[in-house]
């Protein structure tokens, strides 16, 4: 059973998780509104994958016997400057929650429960990738280069996300 420090973490967590959900969504509205529709794709992909770390985590307090309380979720920032100004945003908000997660894999150790520190696993192994594919698709922007041209590329590449 989870104590009261480790439920109010992951209630924290969830929270952090649908905040990323909705700044990923206020993105791909943005990049639809400049008409990169890979762009708007690839954030509401991501959209989408946030409201799963979510629900993960959600219905894992609740099979722990344990009562989620949710929370407000604070405004995503709303102001970018281009597409390659999404990805750096979210690398940089990708090693954030990176260090959550770390602290909570912290938390589960310092409260002796294993079976939340084993359950973290799988978030810490995301979050690499959640990590790795921004990092990515930066490198391929910054290959393709500023023009709009290398733009497009990328984003007829985006597109294609499933």
């Amino acid at each position: 059973m989870l104590s009261k420090k480790m439920t109010d973490a992951l209630d924290e967590q969830i929270n952090k998780e649908i905040y990323s959900a909705y700044f990923y969504l206020g993105m791909s509205a943005y990049a639809a509104s400049k008409g990169l529709a890979g762009f708007a794709n690839w954030f509401y992909k991501q959209w989408n994958e946030e409201i799963f770390h979510a629900k993960k985590m959600f219905d894992y307090v609740h099979a722990e016997g344990q009562r989620v309380t949710l929370k407000a979720i604070d405004n995503p920032p709303q102001d970018f400057t281009s597409g390659p100004d999404l990805f750096e945003k979210t690398l940089a908000h990708e090693k954030k929650v990176t260090g959550l997660i770390n602290n909570l894999v912290k938390l589960a150790q310092e409260e002796n429960d294993k079976t939340t520190e084993d359950f973290l696993q799988w978030y810490v192994k995301e979050q690499k990738e959640e990590e790795a594919t921004p990092a990515g698709i930066l490198e391929k922007i910054s290959k393709a280069g500023k023009d709009e041209k290398g733009i497009s590329e990328v984003d007829g590449e985006l597109v294609k996300r499933k």
